[in-house]
Parts: C-alpha cells; structure tokens; sequence
C-alpha cells in the first residue's frame, strides 16, 4: 500500500464559511475519516491555521532567517492535509473525490516519493 498526501486548497480572503454551511462540511469529513478508519487507509489528518500564522525559516549565507507570516502571496492557501494508504491512484483519487465533494474546495492527491 502506497501513502498518499492528500491536500486541501482555501480562497483567500474570504474568511470563515457560513456556520451551517461549516458545520455540515465537518460532519462529511468526519464520515470521510471514520470511513477511512474502518478501510484501513486511515493514517493522519487535521485542517490547519491561517497562512497569517506561518513562520519562515530560509537559510542565507550561514544563518537561519526566521520571517513571520506566508512565504508566498496567493489566491489559495493549504488549509487542511490527510495521510492516507491506499493500493494505487485510483484508490486514492477515490478520496480525493469524496472530500471534493464534501467541502466544495480544491483536492490535491499526490504520492509520497519513494512510494514503490
């Protein structure tokens, strides 16, 4: 079994989502994960912080830079990440699909690199 990232995209500058809106998109990605638990695909998942909150580490010469806030403008930002196994991309995709559909937000699935 193969471990794939599967990422969740959020506008930016939209803020939060209607609270009933929000509240049903939480009950479908907890359907998701429980169902991903009892297909043994399950290995981590949890939605993430503003980009705001972001802390920069780059190297320069021989130092560390720490910046506060996102490394890069953009009209989308990582809002949420999910580990899963599953037997090949299409398995995957399968996932990717079901939490498309739950949060109305841009999917990515990709692999692991060095994932045989």
């Amino acid at each position: 079994m193969k471990q794939y990232l599967i990422s969740m995209y959020q506008p930016a500058g939209q803020g939060q989502p209607d609270p009933v809106f929000l509240a049903g998109v939480m009950r479908e990605i907890e359907a998701i994960r429980r169902d991903l638990v009892e297909a043994g695909s399950w290995v981590f998942g949890q939605g993430l912080h503003a980009p705001e909150t972001a802390t920069v580490l780059r190297t320069r010469g021989d130092e560390v830079l720490i910046t506060d806030g996102p490394y890069v403008e953009g009209k989308e930002y990582l809002g949420g990440v999910t580990i899963i196994t599953a037997a090949d991309l299409d398995a995957a995709l399968h996932w990717g699909r079901r939490y498309a559909r739950a949060t109305t937000l841009p999917i990515e699935v990709r692999p692991f690199a060095g994932e045989a």
